[in-house]
């Protein structure tokens, strides 16, 4: 039987040439290559050409990669601004031969990535381990980094937070809830990720299966690098503007969750809740996760440009 979701994946990639996106591997340094999906008016290897349109990056979680991550965001917003949809190491078609697998290690390869490809200032929108990388990112780049969305995340993975998380879900590790292997294992993560799960038949999450957790030793170590001391991890200072965009039903970091990022960025960010939506929230309900997305970006260059 052919795969589902590989042959979704072809008609994906069609639709996003259709609308100027176009996939360009960035070698970051010998031995590690990341896949960016970018506006085709930007694909250039001449660094000193600076996009025209506010750039946006998009960070993907710990499942899908990144377009079909952010598929129905890219296709809202690349009109209007110019879209960089990295795929992080391990996941898509992004690989290194380093031994690096912490959250920090992510964050320069796309900020070198981004460099490369002659972005000078950006917005990233992250969600989940995506949202991990975006605050790293943010915290060693603030030149780069203007301003960020994030969704259904935390600034770090601290043994509290993970050990709440794991409790709410009903799983005894992130690497049993995130890296199934059984067609039972996929239906469990989405339910959990989902405020109500379509019904679909087994077949679709047998072709999930197949094709989303390749990669299976090296995403298992960077599960192992996620969760830090809570002695350990200190609160950084952010120069950026935050906003925290939340699937109002999410388990895995639930409103607790958000209303605690919120108090420690110390009224650096505003906080918006997604009503019937969990932690996929971005899938879940785009059409909701676009209209506030759209308004926030706006928001945030009406402001740059008054500066």
């Amino acid at each position: 039987m052919v795969n589902v979701l590989t042959m979704y994946m072809s008609l994906l990639r069609a639709l996003m040439k259709l609308v100027g996106v176009k996939p360009q591997a960035v070698e970051i340094e010998p031995g590690t290559v990341m896949r960016f999906w970018v506006s085709s008016d930007q694909t250039t290897s001449n660094t000193k050409n600076k996009p025209d349109k506010p750039a946006v990056v998009f960070v993907h979680g710990f499942e899908l990669d990144g377009i079909l991550t952010w598929q129905f965001q890219v296709l809202a917003l690349a009109k209007e601004y110019s879209v960089y949809v990295p795929d992080l190491l391990f996941f898509g078609e992004s690989i290194t031969d380093r031994k690096e697998r912490k959250v920090a290690f992510q964050a320069e390869c796309i900020a070198k990535g981004l460099m490369r490809l002659g972005v000078e200032k950006c917005t990233l929108v992250g969600m989940s381990y995506g949202g991990f990388v975006c605050f790293k990112m943010a915290e060693m780049y603030p030149d780069l980094v203007e301003s960020m969305v994030v969704s259904c995340t935390v600034m770090a993975m601290t043994e509290s937070i993970s050990r709440a998380g794991l409790e709410r879900i009903g799983f005894s590790s992130w690497s049993e809830y995130l890296m199934p292997d059984t067609v039972k294992g996929v239906k469990d993560l989405l339910l959990v990720a989902t405020y109500k799960l379509p019904w679909m038949p087994d077949f679709v999450f047998k072709s999930m299966l197949e094709v989303m957790f390749d990669n299976r030793k090296e995403r298992l170590e960077l599960l192992q690098e996620l969760v830090v001391s809570d002695k350990d991890f200190i609160v950084p200072r952010f120069s950026q503007k935050i906003h925290l965009l939340w699937g109002g039903n999410d388990l895995i970091f639930n409103m607790e969750e958000a209303r605690n990022l919120k108090e420690q960025l110390e009224g650096k960010a505003t906080l918006q809740f997604i009503e019937n939506a969990g932690h996929l929230v971005q899938s879940e309900r785009p059409s909701a996760y676009n209209k506030h997305l759209k308004k926030i970006l706006a928001s945030l260059h009406e402001d740059g440009k008054t500066k």
